[in-house]
C-alpha cells in the first residue's frame, strides 16, 4: 500500500527567465500532490523574480539573496525543507505530471530504500544505477538532477553539498553514499520517465580539464589511491583528448 510522503523539490535560481515559469508548470501539473517547491534564488537581475512573484501561490517558500554558488543554493534549499523526501529540479529542467507519483511509490513499496534514479529525457533517455562504476569513472552516470531523490534522513546521514567543489559536488555525495555509507538505492523502470534535463546549465559550461581535475581532489579527499586515481586520469586525458580543448 503507497504512503503519502511529503516530497521537497528544491529549484536553484539565477537569471533563469528563459525556462522557470515551464518549470514551475511542470510542478503545478503534477499527479501526485503532496510536495513543497523550494525556490533558492541568487539575487537574479532578469524577469525572474518576477516570474516568481507571478506564481507565489504554486510556491512554497522562495528566498532571493546571495550565496557562493550552486551547491551552496541546493543546501540552503535542504536546509529549510520540511518533507521526508527532497529532489532537485534545477530552473531549466522540468518534471513530466507523473514524476512525483513514480517518487511516492517506489519509497512507499521499498521501506529500506536511500535513494532513487528515475529515466530521465536528455539528448537519449538516460536510465540505470550501476553503483560499480563510482570507483572507476571520472565522474558518475546518474540520470542527473531531474531523476535524483533521496529520503530527507538519508540525506542528514551523508551530509550536504561539499562547497569546496564548483563543478562535481553531486558526484562526492554519491561516493559517500554508495562507497561510503553504503546507501541503498535503485533505478526505476526505463519507461518511467520523470522529465527532460536541458543541455545549456553550469554542466554544459565546464572545461573538460577542470571537470577531470576536481573529480581527481574528490577521488582523494575520499580515500583513493592517488597513484591509482592519476593513472585513470591519464587513460581518460588520452581516450578524450579532443574534449580538452573545448
Amino acid at each position: 500500500m503507497n504512503k503519502n510522503f511529503k516530497i521537497s523539490i528544491i529549484t536553484v535560481t539565477k537569471d533563469s527567465e528563459k525556462f522557470l515559469e515551464e518549470n514551475i508548470i511542470s510542478l503545478k501539473n503534477q499527479s501526485y500532490k503532496n510536495f513543497e517547491h523550494l525556490i533558492i534564488d541568487g539575487k537574479s537581475t532578469d524577469k525572474t523574480l518576477e516570474i516568481i512573484k507571478k506564481h507565489e501561490d504554486k510556491i512554497d517558500y522562495w528566498v532571493s539573496e546571495s550565496d557562493n554558488g550552486l551547491y551552496d543554493a541546493m543546501n540552503k534549499g535542504i536546509e529549510v525543507s520540511t518533507g521526508d523526501i527532497i529532489g532537485i529540479l534545477n530552473s531549466d529542467d522540468i518534471f513530466f505530471s507523473d514524476a512525483l507519483k513514480f517518487v511516492n511509490r517506489y519509497f512507499s513499496e521499498q521501506e529500506n530504500l536511500d535513494f532513487l534514479f528515475g529515466t530521465v529525457e536528455k539528448h537519449k533517455l538516460m536510465h540505470g544505477y550501476y553503483p560499480d562504476r563510482i570507483k572507476w569513472t571520472f565522474g558518475f552516470y546518474t540520470t542527473h538532477s531531474v531523476g535524483f531523490f533521496i529520503k530527507k534522513s538519508s540525506q542528514m546521514k551523508v551530509g550536504f553539498y561539499d562547497t569546496r567543489y564548483k563543478y562535481s559536488a553531486d558526484y562526492d555525495l554519491f561516493y559517500k553514499m554508495i562507497v561510503k555509507k553504503k546507501m541503498i538505492g535503485v533505478a526505476t523502470k526505463k519507461d518511467e520517465i520523470f522529465g527532460k534535463f536541458r543541455r545549456g546549465g553550469l554542466s554544459s559550461k565546464i572545461k573538460y580539464l577542470d571537470f577531470l581535475k576536481e573529480n581527481n581532489k574528490i577521488r582523494i579527499n575520499n580515500g583513493q589511491n592517488p597513484i591509482f586515481v592519476y593513472i585513470i586520469f591519464i587513460l581518460r586525458l588520452l581516450k578524450n583528448f579532443k574534449n580538452l580543448f573545448k
